[in-house]
């Protein structure tokens, strides 16, 4: 077998094993190197298992409020989490299995082991204490994703202070849960915990939960988890925490003392870019990002980087689409990446998110025009008793294109794909209220808040409208 291919990929995660299979199904001779388990983060530690735990558990939250649909259940419904992991555990290794398949019907070369560039186009894999396997490429893609972040100074005993790579895994159930950090990571793991009898407290240093989410749609999802018993701390830092015996101590900047007997550190992640030899072929990091353009190329020719460990989306999705752009530039296909990438929080309600936020635009200069929609007047919403959230438009005031989209409720994380594609088209919110949706579902909030956002709404109050006369004093 020779050692030299036309791509090689180190990392198979969604955006590695992806390159590779649109490699090989372009003609490319190509290899990929994995350390772990073929999927990466997204299908072990991440994506995957965290929502397939997040299904039983909001399964069991839906039937904990079943009376309020007219379901009567005689008895005791509990939780079983050891069958709970092991139904989480059949689902990573069917799918992991799957990413095998995909990859040897493709003809894909697999090296197990710890891949480092040895120099310009070439890699070195190692794995426990054998020699290094060496081949050379033509074209490299770093796929080598982000690692949890850790908070230094803080105890390290993973027993008690984990991060999600811990706790996705975990063989028993605290009785007292501390999230640090509220982002996408902490609110899920949140909500998954709740239901299962867990007691959760929330703490965020930045002034709301999902710092970088419209702030309307992240209070309402703060007033969601407040009203089930999670306690929300936001605006403020945690100063210290110690480990006492089994249990974790941590003070608050406000005095405020809380005691538990496991934290789950979620605090963001960064990427897992050390000792895979960039030095040795001349690739430098901006706080351990490698940088690249919109091809994904590096700066140094057939070097290329997608995904988490190129700083420009840390989403499984864009690492995907990161790699297929990478793969037609290699080959030859000159792509530049600018699709809008979709943001999904699996909260329940969940949360998802497309584009600029009006605060955002607005700090660009651009007048803009809100449309709003809550799911308390939908008729899908009311019926299937998930009537929490809203739709939200933004639109551009003088030239009316669409600027973004942002969701809060049942089922959004399925539509939001929609305004994605919308956005992606630079239509108008005109063409955008246009859309025949299907009725009844929850898709229609994106019609009705279009509409609002030109005031044209019809299944919402009219609103009151300033008229100016001309010539008049503002």
């Amino acid at each position: 077998m020779s050692n030299h291919f036309d791509i090689a990929v180190l990392g198979s995660g969604p955006g590695g094993y992806v390159a590779a299979l649109k490699a090989a199904q372009m003609g490319a001779k190509v290899a990929i190197v994995e350390k772990e388990h073929l999927g990466g983060t997204c299908l072990n530690y991440g994506c995957i298992p965290s929502k397939a735990l997040l299904a039983s558990a909001e399964l069991l939250y839906h039937i904990q409020h079943a009376g309020d649909m007219g379901i009567q259940i005689a008895g005791q419904v509990t939780a079983n989490w050891e069958k709970i992991q092991a139904r989480k555990d059949k689902v990573v290794m069917t799918l992991r299995n799957g990413v095998k398949a995909l990859l040897a019907g493709r003809k894909v070369t697999t090296y197990r082991g710890r891949a480092a560039l040895a120099g310009p186009g070439k890699v070195a894999v190692t794995k426990d204490d054998a020699p290094a396997d060496q081949f050379s490429a033509d074209n490299i893609i770093l796929a080598v994703g982000s690692v949890p972040s850790r908070i230094p100074g803080w105890p390290t005993d993973p027993n008690i202070v984990c991060t999600s790579d811990e706790s996705l895994h975990w063989k028993t159930l605290p009785k007292k849960l501390l999230i640090v950090g509220a982002g996408a990571i902490g609110c899920e793991f949140a909500c998954m915990m709740q239901p299962l009898g867990v007691e959760v407290t929330l703490v965020e240093m930045l002034p709301q939960i999902l710092p970088n989410v419209d702030p309307q749609i992240a209070a309402a999802l703060a007033k969601a988890l407040s009203a089930r018993g999670i306690r929300i701390h936001t605006g403020i830092k945690i100063e210290n925490l110690a480990i006492n015996g089994a249990l974790a101590t941590a003070m608050l900047g406000n005095g405020q003392k809380i005691e538990v007997d496991r934290v789950l550190v979620a605090t963001g992640r960064r990427p897992n870019t050390d000792n895979i030899g960039l030095e040795t072929a001349g690739i430098s990091t901006d706080r351990g990002f490698v940088r690249v353009n919109d091809r994904m190329q590096t700066p140094l020719k057939g070097h290329y980087c997608i995904g988490d460990a190129n700083g420009r989306c840390l989403l499984a999705h864009a690492a995907s689409a990161h790699g297929v752009v990478a793969v037609e530039n290699a080959l030859g296909h000159a792509r530049d990446f600018t699709a809008p990438v979709p943001n999904c929080i699996y909260t329940f309600p969940e949360v998802a998110t497309v584009g600029l936020t009006a605060e955002e635009a607005r700090a660009r200069g651009m007048p803009v025009a809100v449309g709003t929609y809550p799911l308390a007047f939908h008729g899908k919403a009311l019926a299937a008793g998930d009537n929490e959230g809203m739709a939200k438009v933004i639109r551009h005031r003088e030239t009316g294109a669409l600027l973004g989209v942002h969701m809060i409720g049942h089922n959004v994380t399925e539509c939001i794909a929609a305004a994605g594609a919308l956005l992606h088209q630079k239509v108008k919110v005109q063409e955008m209220a246009e859309v025949v949706f299907a009725h009844p579902t929850i898709s229609e909030s994106l019609k009705e808040s279009a509409e609002d956002a030109m005031y044209q709404a019809l299944h919402l109050p009219p609103r009151k409208v300033l008229r100016v006369a001309a010539g008049a004093a503002t």
